[in-house]
């Protein structure tokens, strides 16, 4: 190749037509220049520039091109992936409506346009049996006791004997002992408006009289309940307490006019506490008093 100057695309498109070009030569792929070398006819040479600067601009622009086309397809296979015909069919919610509502296969019984499907066969549920010795301990199977705590319970669902008797023999030492001090607090929230207002006016007397009881438990030899009720929303249930007391009542003076310090005295009870079952208050309360034999 003979030596020549060196032109740029655009400088050979000014000056082409005043130049012969006996041959053009690509210094690189991109076209950074041509050689021009004279001896070549001037309408050749015109032609032949163009071409050339066109022909490696068209090859730019085509590799551009291409390279961004396999660009994108392959993050289009990325993130589309292939099918490999192990896909999972689309969800379909109508027909997972209709599986929902199709019968079962073992099922043969088909209910006739304008009949109502046979429920004979299915049977309604039936209260669950109560055990025979539910009342264990509190009142004898069949009795008339374990009849009444029967409709207790069923209105009271959270009643339980067995619960209620260690509550009710905690009231019964709270209450005498709250009696003997003259405990008023105490005893408005264990007593009912009606027999308070008794215990209260005993002791309202007895404080008169400058009169003090001295009482001191030694033992609830037992607590059993002996009737019980629902009267309206009301439950309704009667103690016998036996228990063995050390009880004295001293004038002003100290002297001691009822009772003796050193001698146990047996003391039978019956007491009667009530609850309202519709409230959610779940504190049983001393509604009435009476000697036991």
């Amino acid at each position: 190749m003979g030596a020549g100057i060196v032109y740029s695309c655009n400088e050979l498109r000014r000056i082409g037509p005043r130049l012969a070009l006996a041959k053009v030569v690509c210094d690189d792929y991109f076209g950074t220049g041509f050689k021009l070398v004279e001896g070549a006819p001037r309408a050749a040479s015109v032609l032949r520039l163009s071409g050339a600067c066109n022909n490696v601009l068209f090859d730019i622009y085509t590799i551009i091109f291409l390279a961004l086309a396999v660009f994108i397809f392959l993050r289009l296979r990325s993130v589309l992936g292939q099918r490999t015909g192990r896909e999972r069919p689309p969800y379909d919610p109508y027909s997972a409506a209709r599986d929902a509502v199709r019968p079962a296969a073992t099922d043969n019984v088909v209910a006739l346009p304008g009949r109502a499907p046979d429920n004979t066969s299915q049977k309604p549920e039936e209260p669950a049996e109560q055990p025979l010795d539910r009342w264990k301990g509190v009142a004898e199977s069949g009795s008339a006791l374990a009849a009444s705590l029967d409709a207790i319970a069923r209105d009271d669902k959270r009643f339980d004997p067995k619960h209620f008797i260690a509550g009710a023999r905690a009231a019964y030492e709270m209450i005498v002992t709250a009696f003997a001090t003259g405990d008023r607090r105490a005893l408005r929230n264990l007593l009912s408006r009606e027999v308070y207002e008794g215990f209260e006016g005993a002791i309202r007397e007895r404080e008169t009289r400058g009169e003090k009881v001295e009482t001191r438990f030694v033992s609830i030899a037992s607590a059993d309940i002996i009737s019980a009720e629902m009267r309206g929303r009301t439950a309704q249930v009667t103690v016998r307490f036996v228990s063995q007391l050390i009880t004295v009542t001293r004038d002003k003076a100290g002297t001691v006019i009822d009772g003796n310090p050193d001698k146990v005295s047996d003391v039978t009870d019956i007491w009667t506490f009530a609850r309202d079952i519709s409230s959610s208050d779940p504190n049983w309360k001393l509604v009435a008093t009476e000697a036991g034999q």
